[in-house]
């Protein structure tokens, strides 16, 4: 394994011992988020629903109401690790052309966005960016860090040898953010008559690893396709997955990218309730040149190795889903519907399958979705 994370950070441009030597050495994965619907494009939800998962110290844009904002995409969890063994202070800019940067912690010295009309969406998040204009990166450093009292799955991205940061008074072991986009993903699933499952690709780079997944009431299954480019047909996976030897398979997967086996290992727990919940879902690497053009980053003085591992997933409604949905409608099920999250109101707008009960769960998700504005 060493030897090929030695191969791999040398085809990207990197060197494993920067930080050692002195230099800087910068690593960040996150995801986007998406949904298909039954022609496997991209539909508009509520990408900013959802039980609130991040504790109250997480500053957030000023916005009303903003978990029934309507888009393509959510950008959950960016993160960015710094390394290196004497200190350093760097500005870092982060622009999302086709989005809004949402959440962020430090605090940056600017966010800012724009707002219009577009025609596929009826909503266009443009030209998010956040800037952090003094990052003090401490390696021999162990500032108390902010905390709640109730479980988050933001800490889980501290459990890294990233050096402790500072930003004005804010200490950190990362830089952290979130957003809501409004371009079109790399991939659009789609189930075919016979049951398969058409991954189809929408860039010209090959997406290097894809893991179709489903989780029925417990038992999982998951395929796995490799340098996926235009279009291949996939089986539904059988039913008999090792839920942990998927995950440390993914682990082993996002090292090969280029990060290292704490951040990865980090990355996975940080979702692994999320990534693994009852439905269907397609995972994918988001090319590097990809989240480049989707997500440009800068940092001053320039790095002198950067590894950035996107991961895109896309809800697909599966026929077992669908089966499932309609089942618990028919007997009035409201824990069954409840599993499907912020997926279900997508979900059950592609089955026209509104009803008085239907909306009924729509609330109850909504309401606990929105019971406190963040974790104390």
């Amino acid at each position: 394994m060493k030897a090929v994370r030695i191969a791999i950070f040398a085809a990207l441009g990197l060197s494993v011992t920067s930080a050692k030597n002195g230099g800087l050495v910068v690593h960040e994965w996150g995801t986007f988020t998406s949904v298909a619907d039954e022609r496997g494009l991209p539909v508009t939800w509520a990408p900013l629903s959802g039980v609130e998962d991040l504790p109250c110290f997480v500053s957030r844009l000023d916005l009303k109401n903003y978990k029934s904002f309507e888009g393509l995409v959510r950008m959950e969890t960016p993160v960015l690790f710094f390394y290196s063994n004497r200190p350093v202070t760097a500005s870092v800019h982060v622009d999302f052309p086709k989005g809004w940067i949402t959440e962020y912690y430090p605090q940056p010295s600017n966010v800012s966005k724009e707002y219009g009309q577009a025609a596929y969406t009826g909503v266009d998040y443009k030209n998010g960016h956040a800037d952090w204009d003094s990052v003090e990166v401490l390696p021999d450093e162990n500032p108390t860090l902010p905390s709640s009292q109730g479980p988050s799955r933001y800490y889980e991205a501290r459990n890294t040898d990233a050096a402790a940061l500072r930003v004005g008074k804010q200490n950190e072991r990362m830089i952290f953010y979130r957003g809501i986009g409004s371009f079109i993903p790399a991939l659009q699933p789609k189930f075919m008559p016979d049951g398969k499952l058409r991954l189809r690709t929408t860039i010209p780079d090959a997406i290097p690893l894809a893991v179709v997944f489903e989780n029925r009431g417990g038992p999982v299954g998951y395929r796995f396709v490799r340098d996926l480019s235009e279009t291949v047909d996939v089986d539904q996976p059988e039913m008999t997955g090792d839920l942990a030897q998927l995950r440390r398979t993914l682990v082993s997967e996002l090292m090969e990218l280029g990060l290292y086996q704490k951040e990865a290992l980090a990355m996975v727990e940080t979702w692994h309730d999320s990534w693994f919940e009852e439905g269907t879902r397609v995972f994918y690497i988001v090319p590097r040149k990809q989240a480049d053009a989707l997500l440009p980053l800068k940092i001053t003085p320039a790095p002198d190795a950067i590894a950035r591992v996107f991961v895109g997933r896309v809800e697909v409604l599966s026929p077992s889903s669908r089966e499932t949905i309609q089942g618990a409608v028919d007997k009035r099920d409201l824990a069954t519907l409840k599993k499907f999250g912020r997926f279900l109101q997508p979900f059950v707008a592609q089955m026209h399958a509104h009803s008085s009960f239907v909306q009924q769960a729509e609330a109850e998700i909504s309401r606990t979705a929105s019971g406190s504005a963040c974790i104390q």
